[in-house]
């Protein structure tokens, strides 16, 4: 999938929700994606800074990606200031490595792989 294009400011939740930076994604753009709220992403800001990333329900409809407080850093933004985000989906549905012991495993007993499989990816990680 190509990428996805947006400007967008970054705002703050409330304490009580965790107090994360983040921006908002619109559920017409998560739509789009092949497995909806579903889809892991690369994200990339100011076409400086990548990481994976995951939709988080924002509560009115629409999803969230959270931004860590060192991203920011490094772009030198605060809350209420825009950033470029480009968004395209991450070739690994779990959005992290597989340990080489755990495929070595795996690779070693098909009733563990079997297991493995039948796991969400969610319980994966």
């Amino acid at each position: 999938m190509e990428f996805i294009r947006l400007k967008k400011p970054i705002g703050q939740l409330e304490k009580r929700r965790g107090g994360y930076y983040y921006f908002v994604v619109e559920a017409a753009v998560v739509e789009q994606l092949p497995n909806q709220r579903a889809t892991r992403l690369l994200c990339q800001l100011d076409g400086r800074v990548s990481y994976p990333c995951g939709l988080n329900h924002l509560g009115d409809g629409n999803f969230f990606i959270i931004l860590s407080t060192a991203n920011l850093r490094k772009l030198g933004k605060n809350a209420g200031d825009s950033v470029e985000v480009a968004l395209s989906v991450d070739p690994n549905p779990l959005g992290v490595a597989i340990p080489p012991v755990l495929s070595a495993l795996l690779e070693g007993d098909p009733a563990l792989k079997t297991v493995f499989e039948g796991l969400t990816d969610g319980k994966k990680t």
